[in-house]
């Protein structure tokens, strides 16, 4: 199996940390969810069974809040139907592209102490996924 990504590696968390953290980003999210979530032993939702998109929904239902208290808006939100240029073995189940009114918003989001919580939903509920920082541009237009 090839390697999958939950959580950033120090060195691409420092690469994030050390741009800007006044100016508006996007955030692109590729999600692939497990059949069933993995949950730490003694959890609350540890034995209801959950599948990994279960799961999922209960982050958003937790992060939710946090998420919109920052500023944060959802974008773009789409269900993945196939790869037209990549691995054919790679395969999202969902995507989304998430806009912070500048990264010090995503910072403050993350060392929530409630979002702490909340992201063990996110844990269990991804076998792997994708988080790529982008400036906003213009939208509209062509290629160019």
């Amino acid at each position: 199996m090839s390697q999958t990504y939950i959580d950033p590696s120090p060195a691409n968390f420092q690469a994030f940390k050390d741009l800007p953290r006044d100016e508006p980003i996007q955030m692109l999210n590729l999600l692939q969810f497990r059949d069933q979530a993995e949950y730490p032993a003694g959890h609350e939702h540890a034995d209801k069974g959950w599948s990994g998109r279960r799961a999922y929904v209960e982050y958003g239902k937790t992060s939710g809040p946090i998420f919109e208290r920052v500023g944060g808006s959802i974008v773009w939100r789409g269900a993945f139907q196939t790869m037209v240029t990549g691995p054919d073995a790679k395969q999202w189940h969902s995507g989304f592209v998430a806009h912070y009114p500048n990264a010090g918003a995503f910072f403050e989001m993350i060392t929530d102490a409630n979002y702490q919580l909340a992201v063990v939903n996110r844990t269990a509920a991804l076998v792997d996924s994708r988080l790529m920082r982008f400036e906003p541009g213009e939208t509209g237009g062509g290629f160019g």
